[in-house]
């Protein structure tokens, strides 16, 4: 581990965790912001905001090392995008291959590769450029509800998915999907929250013993600091009023608990807790 290592932390009970960013790209700010209008939202990014209308996000991954093995948690967009693609979002930095090398991570000592969702910056670094299994050992948590949208015939639902790659990676995927809350190894749970995705869920990793501490990664219900309200929802979400109600209980146990949670596409200062804030929640970097 070096300083390609973005924060880590140690959980207790040998459970260490390691942020790693696999580049950045750019989103559209009102579509990151969805309903909420733009007099609220404006002064909260008018340092960040380009020309074209659009904010920098960052790939966030993590690395999560226990007794049991090791998870990656989302590998971000990859190196398979073409130079069109890569010029419409932006996209810059290494992939999770190399960006994890470069921390002193080797891809085949990966155990598990758990995906909060499908969608493109998130399981584009499934696969390596030449199309081989980005991490040999590895299997992929994902929920099966959401591999069977990525893969349907909604257009409104798959939108966001790039069908032709999770085809290449479908017997891989159904290999190791879940279906509902599921401890991938011991202290790393994945639970199920749909919201921006039918099958989207958060990755809870608890530290064993006296001490020990719980991170939390809640994907993209949580990607930035200012989605800690529940009622601040991205039209990205497929099911916003689901967003809200999951937003709201599993922050109430982050708030609670003390929980550490790192934001999914935070470039700065993603790392940090929730606390209560009258009948909602703020994000408080660390």
């Amino acid at each position: 581990m070096n300083e390609a290592v973005h924060w880590s932390a140690s959980l207790g009970g040998r459970t260490n965790v390691a942020l790693v960013q696999a580049g950045t790209f750019r989103s559209d700010a009102g579509t990151l912001f969805g309903p909420v209008p733009r007099l609220l939202w404006d002064r909260l990014v008018v340092d960040e905001i380009d020309p074209d209308n659009r904010l920098l996000q960052a790939l966030n991954c993590l690395l999560v090392e226990t007794p049991a093995g090791r998870v990656l948690v989302e590998t971000g967009i990859g190196g398979r995008i073409d130079d069109k693609g890569r010029a419409m979002r932006g996209y810059d930095g290494p992939w999770i291959v190399p960006a994890l090398e470069r921390a002193g991570f080797m891809p085949d000592s990966v155990d598990v590769v758990a995906m909060s969702h499908l969608h493109f910056d998130h399981a584009g670094g499934l696969l390596t450029p030449e199309g081989e299994r980005a991490f040999p050992r590895a299997a992929i948590v994902a929920q099966r509800a959401e591999w069977e949208i990525a893969l349907g015939d909604n257009p409104r639902l798959v939108a966001s998915y790039v069908q032709p790659e999770l085809r290449l990676v479908r017997d891989w995927g159904e290999a190791g999907w879940a279906e509902g809350e599921r401890e991938i190894l011991p202290g790393v749970t994945v639970v199920p929250t749909g919201g921006h995705s039918a099958g989207h869920q958060a990755i809870v990793v608890r530290a064993a013993g006296p001490g020990g501490r719980t991170l939390a990664f809640f994907g993209d219900l949580c990607m930035r600091p200012w989605s800690a309200n529940p009622r601040w929802v991205t039209a990205f979400d497929d099911f916003p009023l689901d967003s809200v109600l999951v937003k709201a209980s599993l922050f109430a146990q982050a708030a609670d608990e003390g929980w550490i949670v790192v934001l999914s596409h935070e470039a700065i200062h993603p790392v940090g807790r929730l606390v209560r804030d009258r009948d909602r929640f703020r994000f408080e970097a660390d």
